[in-house]
């Protein structure tokens, strides 16, 4: 229902995605992406059944909480260490069930033009949240926003897609509506492993700069040659 949900939502929206590579078939499965827009929520939750985990604050934002929570979202209170508890092992009942969980690595949006630091703190509560002694399958992915109108879009135009710093969420919606017909790339780099003998700091960095590479090839149109894993097919979806 939530893929459904979504793939309306954007074809409604007037927002192809264009999928480079495909999620691993490994499980638990920790996708760690990059952040530039409240469109990244229906986009990736468009492709699979998966989950998010996301600050609490996020449920009480307008139309963005309401797709975090049809996307069965995981929010993080941070002003109740308390709960921790509770949340790691919500998080670890659904990486069991099968479902890959997405982090947001960079802890904010970016204006899509980049991709900010990985924060690693992150990628230790998942990890922490799985248990200890059990590898966790960590994928790279990157979303870039790349044309609008069939036309690139430069550094400009991509505050159209992205979302970010103190910018409103109801013009920026209906900019998006009135504009329409956004191109989005969405990446899935080589697997890593998270688990004993891996550090998470460099897990994290091996990742940030995985989605690095794959974020400034499609902002460029260069392709992604070198940069997926071999036998990943690519494809279309959306509107």
């Amino acid at each position: 229902v939530p893929m459904l949900y979504h793939r309306i939502l954007l074809r409604l929206l007037g927002v192809r995605v264009k999928l480079n590579g495909a999620p691993v078939r490994e499980r638990p499965l920790l996708m760690l992406s990059n952040h530039a827009s409240w469109l990244d929520i229906p986009v990736l939750g468009s492709l699979t059944p998966l989950f998010f985990v996301a600050m609490s604050e996020v449920s009480a934002w307008p139309v963005v909480g309401l797709l975090a929570k049809f996307q069965r979202t995981v929010f993080v209170d941070r002003q109740r260490r308390q709960a921790t508890g509770a949340v790691n092992r919500e998080i670890a009942e659904r990486l069991h069930e099968g479902d890959p969980v997405v982090l947001f690595a960079e802890g904010t949006s970016s204006d899509g033009n980049r991709v900010l630091p990985f924060r690693s703190a992150l990628v230790g509560a998942v990890r922490e949240a799985v248990g200890v002694s059990e590898a966790v399958t960590v994928q790279p992915m990157a979303v870039a926003y790349v044309r609008l109108q069939g036309l690139p879009m430069g550094r400009l135009h991509r505050a159209t897609a992205a979302w970010f710093g103190d910018m409103d969420l109801a013009p920026h919606l209906l900019d998006v509506l009135r504009h329409g017909a956004i191109d989005v790339e969405v990446s899935f780099g080589a697997p890593l492993v998270l688990d004993g003998a891996h550090d998470r700091k460099q897990v994290t960095r091996d990742a940030e700069t995985m989605v690095r590479a794959m974020s400034a090839a499609s902002l460029a149109g260069r392709g992604m040659a070198g940069l997926l894993p071999g036998a990943a097919p690519s494809g279309k979806t959306g509107a």
